[in-house]
């Protein structure tokens, strides 16, 4: 096991290998989260700083966690012959197309269909480890179903549904965006 103050170029190059990473957050009181991310959404801006590119779903729980709590653990995971774990622990805090830093943030990312916000997280420290538990597994294909069902829905329709979700499940707030995002994708 291994610690750093920041990422490394072998940090980068690993992260640029995995196509899914997992995204770990609490508040003082109720549930943890922990939620599985996919597609091209994660960018690295320094060895201090990274970010990536949320779409609405089921729920808003890392959201509403950073707005209370600001802990974040981002994990990437080699499922590959060549055993990896990496750990990001920092601090985060969710960027709207309202906010001022939007475009800036924005034009590091392909918008998706279902674009809802940007998490900016300042890395406290990496940590990688053997990773030697995991399983081996294939990468079959990316999952196109959550970008599909934001397209289905009439812009009006998917803002309404992403503005409904005010709440986490622990009843903490939430800030919704103001604009339904077709994505460059779509």
């Amino acid at each position: 096991m291994e610690f750093t103050d920041h990422l490394t170029d072998k940090h980068r190059a690993f992260i640029a290998a995995q196509p899914m990473f997992f995204v770990a957050t609490a508040a003082a009181e109720g549930r943890i989260n922990l939620s599985p991310k996919g597609y091209d959404a994660f960018r690295i801006f320094s060895e201090r700083q990274v970010a990536w590119l949320d779409l609405a779903g089921s729920g808003n729980e890392t959201h509403a966690h950073l707005s209370v709590d600001g802990r974040i653990t981002i994990m990437f995971n080699a499922f590959d012959r060549s055993a990896l774990i990496l750990r990001i622990y920092g601090r985060g805090r969710a960027v709207l197309p309202q906010d001022g830093e939007w475009d800036l943030l924005a034009a590091h990312f392909t918008l998706l269909p279902g674009t809802r916000q940007i998490f900016l997280i300042d890395v406290d420290s990496v940590q990688t480890s053997c990773g030697w538990g995991a399983p081996v597994m294939v990468l079959e294909r990316e999952r196109e179903t959550l970008k599909k069902a934001h397209r289905s829905l009439a812009p009006d329709a998917w803002l309404a549904k992403a503005q409904g979700r005010t709440r986490s499940i622990d009843g903490l707030p939430t800030r919704t965006t103001d604009r339904y995002i077709a994505g460059d994708d779509a």
